[in-house]
């Protein structure tokens, strides 16, 4: 078994986490670390949760893309939306970069995230 660490150079580095880690085997797992709404810089994105949600999944995609994989591979995602916000803004900008792929999902409502500034957090796992 062979486990790739993954930080695509369109995202944020950060010394304590990966963005990705690939478990290759006689079948590839990825697993793509919660991701915020952060640009390049790890700066949050302005404008609420409709761009944050983009920006988070923008960021999957670019996790996923440095291993190989695209939305059809992911079997699983995990959304984290901060309390109070509204599902509806998350799911219409999912739908403007994610598009019609099904997936496995869980949408929880979380009192805070890791970040402060964060309104969103999306994980994925993908099989290749």
């Amino acid at each position: 078994m062979e486990i790739t660490h993954l930080n695509p150079g369109t995202l944020h580095t950060n010394p304590a986490f990966s963005q990705g880690v690939l478990v290759r085997g006689a079948h590839d797992t990825l697993y793509v670390g919660g991701q915020n709404g952060t640009d390049a810089s790890g700066a949050i994105v302005a404008g609420g949760l409709g761009p944050q949600t983009e920006q988070a999944l923008r960021n999957v995609l670019a996790v996923l893309a440095e291993a190989g994989a695209d939305q059809s591979n992911v079997v699983r995602m995990a959304v984290y939306v901060g309390a109070g916000q509204s599902v509806d803004e998350g799911f219409a900008a999912s739908m403007r970069i994610w598009g019609p792929k099904p997936t496995a999902i869980t949408v929880l409502f979380v009192a805070g995230l890791g970040r402060p500034d964060a309104l969103v957090e999306i994980e994925a796992t993908a099989a290749m």
